[in-house]
């Protein structure tokens, strides 16, 4: 094969350009030789691209060249018109991939020169020269990628795509070696900047804390939880199982990661978690980038990060600092809250981050949203595949965590000065067993206590009012805002911060024209003169707050008093969490008689949690007219959103205190032939409505089919609630694996001894790997008697697996959450165990004992 190229390019910087021209491997891939015509990505009635594309890849791999290697002053846009022209010749030449990995990078480029004779006769022989050479630069890569995407290739020419590796090796070295080294400069100011990433991010403001004298924020260190991630297995088969991983090691096996969770999941305080790492370790450069701060700007340009965050330094860094930081693939995008954008924008706000990443590519890149606000796939569309994107979602916090979270946060509290007297440290401790105890009793609290905010709110409200816990989510956040609002100073004796002495009703009147604004104008922060300003319009109908001086001074007063809002960098105000935020909006829309607005906004998904809390909050006559108008046709809108709305109506009645029941009915009515399943995608969407669902779908004994069947299982376990359970065991004996393999899968989010026993015991076991997530599901296990099949989905130690698995019954063992520990010799305790399975996308085991067969 003929020598490597002159000019080099990184792989990381040319691959993602090469991805651009060639189709992205199907499904299944390749097991035969292809035409490179057809793999073309601007040739074919679905093209993805076209020629203009294939012109701005060339200037690309033009620019990305010239940056490393003297280039022909003057002739750099001669030089992309006669590449682009030259790699336009990729979609006309009758040759099989298999054909031009045998020719190497140079023959095939001379056959693409020879396609296109005469291109480059305006070039000077300087610039003729720069170009072929980079064109063999690009064939390198394009055949590189090839080799990569075929396993035909690499089974019938394996010395042929190892010398392409080595090349491409060899490439790489010298390429990294032409890089300058940082200057002193940076390294100075890359280790201020990372002082300043701890120090900025290593708090963790716990929702809710009030003891007396306490401080308002936690170290991250004390108080972080690992929280697990899921990614579905991409089978499409249902009942197929997620991989489960440490969320904060997502980024450790995949440079990008879009990574969903629900208000409140703790999807922020990962971002600030991985950002304190990486700052710590100096391996990557963390750039925390909330979406909110640029939203209406756009994605900012590198050497604008830092100021469209107003971060502290942004006016320190040295000239370029950012850039080279990236083009050195050192850096770590944690580009936070993307459904905190308005709907309108996020498309514009995907390509421009795909743009980056194409040009930048090599380093890392988390995305965070809540889950309805991107599809599924987002980040795959648009020709945005190749950008390698690993979706997850944020796993409910499970019993075990949930009981960790508890002990920490009251050890976080135990460890406080202003918890000093023994009678506050065993007050503290018998309030902390009293709320295990709740949480595991009570099915309310345990559907509450579901991620870290609310956690937080339960363990300050059950300290606040010595055991005694509301129930509903409203309720929570009513005795929430009377903590903060009314009782959190006095009770912490700040009784004299400030000369404002406002109550909890104006406090929150106030609180709410802020959080209104937001909501309708679809922004999660305002600028702070916004925020004055609303204030100075609200005060004259506040006698007490107008009283008590004018919009600056009241902002000052909420701002450091209520502990809801935060102010960042003097510029821009926003609510400590968006959950508030939404609470209180509802509460104002409520109060202002705006249900139409509602109404208008039901659709939108980012409306979603505030349609909920505001007929929770309306009256009744209120409640009834808002959900007709909701069950009421649309001519203007296309039929998912009005089905989207009219499923919330469904979903509000979970809500509501007081209803007419003929409003109740109608609902029912106008809902039930949405409930009827027909495919897998359609049975999940069906789940947030609520258990308000169960009465709808028809009973599975009159359903003799067991595909519908298993779309009615799909649609009844992902309603998480125990009422569910009664549902689904009229499904428990049915024979097909895919349904019981379903009725198995959601164990975690129901009444663990109750699902053991009403589900669990009554599923034939043959075939079937029986999930366990936690140590009180193994435990119900055992006492079932153990299984044979046994599927580890939830993050757990050795010790507890060995204690809880029964170990003469144990044949099949299946791995799909990372363990603490990937060595496996704590397996010769199981004798008859004979095959061990474990997703490939976790990490390698290691001391296998002999005689179990490893699959994955």
């Amino acid at each position: 094969m003929s020598m490597e190229p002159v000019v080099r390019i990184p792989t990381t910087l040319a691959a993602p350009l090469v991805q651009r021209l060639i189709r992205t491997t199907p499904q299944q891939p390749p097991t035969a030789p292809e035409l490179i015509a057809a793999l073309a990505t601007w040739r074919g009635p679905d093209a993805p691209a076209t020629p203009d594309d294939v012109h701005r890849t060339a200037a690309e791999f033009v620019q990305l060249a010239a940056e490393a290697h003297t280039a022909p002053g003057g002739e750099l846009t001669a030089i992309a018109d006669v590449l682009a022209r030259t790699l336009l010749a990729v979609g006309e030449l009758d040759l099989t991939d298999v054909d031009v990995v045998r020719l190497g990078p140079q023959d095939y480029a001379r056959r693409l020169r020879g396609a296109v004779q005469g291109a480059d006769r305006a070039l000077t022989p300087d610039a003729a020269w720069f170009h072929d050479e980079l064109l063999v630069a690009v064939c390198l890569h394009l055949l590189h990628h090839l080799v990569r995407r075929s396993p035909h290739i690499q089974q019938q020419m394996p010395g042929r795509s190892s010398r392409i590796r080595q090349l491409v090796d060899l490439n790489d070295a010298e390429a990294a070696a032409r890089q300058p080294e940082r200057s002193q400069e940076d390294r100075d100011f890359e280790a201020l900047y990372a002082e300043e990433v701890v120090r900025q991010h290593g708090w963790l403001t716990i929702v809710g804390v009030d003891l007396a004298n306490a401080p308002d924020r936690w170290p991250l260190e004390d108080t972080y939880l690992s929280l697990e991630a899921e990614e579905s297995s991409g089978s499409g088969v249902p009942g197929e199982p997620r991989t489960v991983l440490l969320a904060d090691r997502a980024l450790e096996g995949h440079e990008r990661v879009l990574l969903r969770g629900d208000a409140g999941s703790g999807k922020t305080t990962l971002v600030q978690w991985l950002a304190v790492a990486a700052a710590r370790e100096g391996a990557r450069v963390p750039f925390v980038l909330p979406v909110r701060r640029f939203a209406r700007e756009g994605f900012p340009a590198p050497d604008d990060f830092l100021h469209a965050i107003r971060h502290p330094l942004a006016d320190r860094a040295p000239e370029g600092w950012v850039v080279r930081t990236l083009l050195a693939g050192r850096a770590m995008l944690l580009v936070d809250g993307i459904d905190e954008a308005p709907e309108a924008s996020r498309g514009e706000l995907r390509g421009q981050l795909r743009r980056l990443l194409r040009i930048f590519s090599g380093n890392g890149c988390l995305v965070t949203s809540r889950p309805s606000a991107v599809e599924d796939g987002w980040l795959a569309q648009e020709r945005l595949a190749e950008e390698g994107f690993r979706e997850l979602s944020l796993a409910p916090m499970s019993r075990d965590q949930v009981t960790r979270f508890i002990h920490d946060w009251h050890a976080a509290a135990l460890s406080d000065e202003a918890c000093k007297e023994q009678r506050d440290r065993d007050e503290l401790r018998e309030y902390e067993q009293r709320l295990l105890h709740s949480v595991r009793i009570y099915r309310e609290l345990r559907q509450l206590a579901t991620n870290p905010l609310m956690c937080g709110l339960i363990c300050a409200l059950n300290r606040d009012r010595s055991g005694s816990l509301p129930n509903g989510r409203k309720e929570l956040y009513d005795a929430a805002l009377e903590m903060l609002l009314q009782r959190r100073d006095p009770e912490r004796d700040v009784l004299y911060a400030d000369d404002v002495r406002l109550q909890q009703g104006p406090r929150e009147l106030l609180l709410r024209k802020l959080a209104h604004a937001m909501v309708e104008e679809g922004v999660s922060e305002l600028p702070r003169h916004r925020v004055v300003g609303i204030l100075d319009a609200a005060l004259p109908a506040i006698p007490s707050a107008r009283a008590a001086g004018d919009g600056e001074k009241i902002f000052r007063h909420l701002l450091h008093r209520t502990g809801l809002l935060r102010e960042q960098a003097g510029l821009s105000v926003d609510f400590i969490h968006r959950t508030f935020q939404d609470y209180l909006a509802a509460k104002e829309i409520v109060a202002r008689g705006q249900f139409r607005t509602l109404v208008d906004h039901a659709h939108r998904s980012e409306w979603e949690e505030v349609i909920r809390m505001s007929a929770a909050h309306a009256r009744p006559e209120e409640c009834a007219d808002f959900l007709e108008r909701l069950l009421a046709a649309a001519p203007n809108l296309r039929r998912p959103h009005v089905n989207h709305r009219r499923l919330m109506a469904a979903a509000c009645l979970e809500h509501v205190t007081e209803l007419d029941p003929a409003v109740q009915q109608l609902v029912h009515d106008r809902t039930k032939n949405l409930v009827r399943p027909t495919n897998e995608l359609a049975a999940r969407s069906l789940g947030w409505v609520g258990p308000i669902v169960l009465e709808q779908l028809p009973d599975p004994a009159q359903v003799p089919s067991d595909q519908q069947a298993l779309l009615l299982a799909i649609t009844a376990t992902r309603v998480q609630d125990d009422a569910a359970i009664d549902y689904l065991a009229r499904l428990r004996h049915r024979s097909a694996l895919s349904i019981r393999a379903e009725l198995a899968r959601p164990w975690r989010h129901f009444d663990t001894e109750r699902y053991a026993r009403e589900i669990i015991a009554h599923l034939d076991p043959v075939g079937l790997y029986f999930p366990v997530s936690d140590t009180a599901e193994l435990a119900a296990l055992r006492h079932l008697g153990g299984r044979p099949w046994i599927q580890v989905v939830g993050v757990m130690r050795t010790e507890e697996l060995l204690d809880g698995l029964e170990h003469e019954q144990l044949t099949h063992l299946w791995i799909t959450a990372e363990l603490a520990d990937p060595d496996m010799s704590w397996l010769t305790g199981f004798p008859n165990l004979s095959v061990l399975r474990v997703n490939p996308r976790l990490p390698r085991v290691r001391n296998v004992p002999e005689g179990v067969t490893i699959t994955s």
